[in-house]
This record gives structure tokens, C-alpha cells and sequence, in this order.
């Protein structure tokens, strides 16, 4: 892990997660930032916050990868004994942490260095 620098790059890239609350696919970020930014400067900031324990990814349903912030920054969510759920819901495309912790079995011979669980289906505003 290294020091993240708070540039003016990074600060537009972490306020991107912190007003929408849901995790954000590099498309979509990429186009939110494309008039503060290239798409090489989004995606190096990404991996350096990802590599820091601030962000984490995962694939979605689509293919693309998502991320989004740690629940509390820097922790790496204890993601070597547990994991956490993603939801996406099939209709509006709305991806989201999901506040459950889900125990990652020790497998003998084998080392787990990482666990992705995508939950998919409709979200409550789509089911309604």
C-alpha cells in the first residue's frame, strides 16, 4: 500500500462515490470525469485506490467492472476470512454493496486470495 495524494483527480474521482452511494462501473466514471480527465488517469487512480484498501471491484453482470468505496476506508473489509455480497438488479442496472458478511471456506491445497459473490435480480424500486 502506498500514500494516496490527494490530487485534484482523486478528489473528483472519490466525491463520485461518495454522492452516489452505489458502486460505479469504470464506463460510467469514465464518462462522468471525461471533462476533468482522461480514461488512463481514471483508470490509474482506480487501481492505486484499489491497492490502498479504499475501493474494491468486482465483474457484473454486463462484464464491466464495478467498484465502490469500503465500507470503512483502508479496512480491506476482512476480506481474507469474509466477504460481502453485490447486487445488481437486471432491470434498471443499479449495483450495490450489500451489508451482509459471508464467511470464505478454507479450501485444503488451495490458497484463496479472492472472492467476487453477484447477487442478481430486481432491485425494491423495480419490483415495486
Amino acid at each position: 500500500m502506498g500514500i494516496i495524494r490527494k490530487t485534484r483527480s482523486v478528489k473528483a474521482l472519490l466525491t463520485e462515490f461518495e454522492q452516489s452511494k452505489t458502486a460505479l462501473s469504470t464506463l460510467e466514471l469514465v464518462e462522468r470525469l471525461h471533462h476533468q480527465m482522461n480514461r488512463s488517469t481514471v483508470y490509474r487512480i482506480l487501481e492505486r485506490l484499489e491497492d490502498d484498501g479504499i475501493l474494491h471491484s468486482f465483474t457484473g453482470l454486463d462484464g464491466l467492472t464495478w467498484y465502490a468505496l469500503y465500507p470503512n476506508e483502508g479496512s480491506l473489509h476482512s476480506h481474507h476470512m469474509n466477504t460481502h455480497p453485490h447486487f445488481q438488479c437486471r432491470d434498471c442496472g443499479k449495483t450495490e454493496c450489500l451489508s451482509i458478511t459471508v464467511p470464505i471456506p478454507k479450501v485444503a491445497k488451495h490458497n484463496v486470495e479472492s472472492v467476487s459473490l453477484l447477487l442478481v435480480g430486481r432491485c425494491a424500486d423495480c419490483a415495486s
